[in-house]
Formats: C-alpha cells, structure tokens, sequence
C-alpha cells in the first residue's frame, strides 16, 4: 500500500470520526430533553427496559466487523454517558446547588454568621435532663466566649426503653439557660407536630440523622422562618443528603447548614466513621455552609480533638460536640461527652 492510500484512508478515518462526534452530540442533546420530561413527569432518568430494548435493536442490525459483545459494550459507554449529562442537569437545578448560586449562603444566628469563613461552635449537652444541668453548661459555653448552645430535648433512641428527652419542657430549660447566657438555642424536633409549638424556644432546628429523610418534617422545617442545621443520615449517600437539603429550601426556607456526623460502616473502633472527605465535597457542590459533628461520629471522648482539628484543617465553617457537668451519670451518650474542665481544654487547643 502506497503513501497516497494510507493518506487517502486515514482523511476518510478523520471524516468519520467527526460524522460520529456530530451523532453523539446530537443524541446528547436528545437525551437531555428526555431528561427535561423525565423530571417534569417525576420518572426515573435511568430505564433498563428501554436500555435492553436499545441494545437488541442495535444488534440485530450489526453487520460487522465489530462482534455483537464489543458493540453492545460501546453503546452501554454512550448511554452511561447520556444519564451523566441528565444527572448533570438535574445538579444544576437543584436550589441548594453551588452551580445555581456561586455564592456562599452565610446563616446569621446570633450573631454568629456561619458560613463566614470562620469556624463557629455549637456546643452543649446530649439531653437536657435538668434545667441545672443544662444552665452549667450554659454557664460554661458562655465562658468560652462562644454564642450557640445545643441540647436534646426530644430524643429518637435506639431502644425504646432508654431516656427519651423531657420533650417541650426540655427547651423551655434550655431557652431559659440560652437566654440567661446571651446563647442561640440548636434542638432536635422529631415530629412536624411539635414544631409550630417549639419555635417559641428554639433559635435553629435540628433535623437529626435518623430523620433526614423524614419528608414531611424537611417540608415543615422548610416553611418557618428559622435556621435549620440538618444532619447526615447515618446511611446516606451525599447526594441523598444533598436532596434532603433541597426538601428544605425548596420550601422556601435557605438558612440551612449541613452537618456531617459519620457515616455506618464495618468499622467498629469508632461509633461511626468520620466521612471528612464529604466536607470539601459538599462545598465544592452546594453553597450552604457544613459544620462536622466530632461526638456522634466518633463516640469517643479521646478522638474528639484530633477529629475537630482535622474538621477545621478541611475547612469545615464548624464544629459540634457535646458537653455534660458530669458524664458518667448522663442519661444518654455519657462515653462520648466532655466534662467542663476537658471542654475548657478543647477549646484552648482548638483556638490557641
């Protein structure tokens, strides 16, 4: 074969490869208006059937030289490459998506503006269990100089027979510690009932990790005019976390502030596993602000440090932890919170 015909065979190579470059682009942009009519009709983007379809299609029509296998292979590469673009589309809609609003959200609570750039503290017992238990703690989280003071007062546990929370009398003890203490008061609701009755005593909603995909409270959260910090699920996927946040603004509702708090895996050395890598993550996809949870994520006192340290080193906007007068006899979590003195410690490392 001459120099002329290879030439002449590879300008035709070239025609091909660009006729196919014009195909493929062409059938992404039909794949996106499919995509378009798929969440308008609120019908998964991905459909084996249709995928099967396709492909027993495209191989009876195959007449070489590629084998059926290498070209069903190609195609299932173009298709998986389509749902990519439709799943692309639908990050971009998303209202908490970073794509539709470049700008950080900065939620003020406080006069704490979290997502400034700084690192902001929420700190405070598991449960409130006494309102001088709780205003010790008040006392001492005001003397750190900090502004934000968490405590449970409804508390979904794993047993049923285990301390439940003191309900709405509980916030009233924390409202009152808050208030004598200059502190915003962060508290789990569990159900959408008790909310219109809670916010009288509550400065930001919690949506704990075992509701986080507790719909009706996401709609209900988002319908008041009140930060929500919402936790990961202990199970959850970051893009179901995500959607869970998009339940809340979706309703109108944008101060909203992420909360890694580990995630449910083999490993048994900690109560969870710290997922830290999901706090650049969910920065670089959303603009709300993201705060890590070192007590639920570790379960133990000792990593508490180390694992705030590397929070802030990531670039959490924050940090939660829990604090109790004396742990051993708490009603709840007493391996994994601070006593006051180890607290006071805590925070000396960490803005030392």
């Amino acid at each position: 074969m001459s120099n002329q015909q290879l030439d002449q065979l590879r300008s035709q190579l070239d025609e091909v490869n660009l006729e196919l470059l014009n195909l493929i682009n062409k059938r992404g942009d039909l794949v996106k208006e499919i995509g378009q009519i798929k969440e308008q009709q609120g019908t998964n983007r991905f459909d084996p059937v249709r995928e099967r379809t396709m492909l027993d299609h495209i191989s009876s029509h195959n007449d070489g030289p590629f084998e059926d296998s290498t070209v069903v292979h190609l195609f299932k590469e173009i298709f998986k490459a389509g749902l990519e673009l439709q799943e692309d589309d639908h990050r971009k809609a998303l209202l908490v998506s970073r794509k539709k609003q470049p700008e950080d959200t900065i939620v003020e609570i406080n006069g704490e503006k979290v997502g400034d750039g700084n690192t902001h503290f929420i700190m405070g017992p598991c449960a409130v269990e006494s309102y001088e238990q709780v205003s010790t703690v008040a006392k001492a989280v005001k003397g750190e100089g900090l502004k934000l003071l968490r405590g449970g007062a409804f508390k979904p546990r794993t047993s049923p027979y285990d301390f439940q929370g003191l309900g709405i009398e509980g916030l009233k003890m924390l409202k009152q510690a808050g208030d004598e203490n200059g502190l915003a008061v962060v508290s789990e609701i569990v159900n959408p009932a008790d909310l219109e009755e809670a916010l009288d005593y509550l400065d930001v909603i919690q949506i704990g990790a075992r509701n986080m995909q507790n719909f009706e409270l996401l709609k209900a959260a988002g319908s008041v005019n009140k930060p929500v910090l919402l936790k990961r699920g202990m199970s959850a996927t970051i893009s179901e976390f995500i959607n869970a946040a998009e339940y809340i603004i979706s309703r109108g509702n944008k101060n909203i502030i992420l909360c890694e708090r580990g995630i449910r895996t083999y490993e048994k050395a900690t109560r969870n596993t710290l997922d830290i890598s999901s706090v650049p993550i969910l920065k670089q996809e959303t603009h709300l602000p993201v705060m890590v949870d070192v007590t639920h994520s570790t379960g133990r006192r000792d990593l508490l440090l180390p694992a705030a340290k590397a929070a802030m080193a990531i670039g959490a906007d924050g940090v939660m932890a829990e604090v109790h007068p004396d742990p051993a006899v708490a009603l709840s979590d007493s391996a994994q919170q601070m006593n006051i003195p180890t607290f006071q410690s805590f925070m000396r490392e960490l803005t030392k």
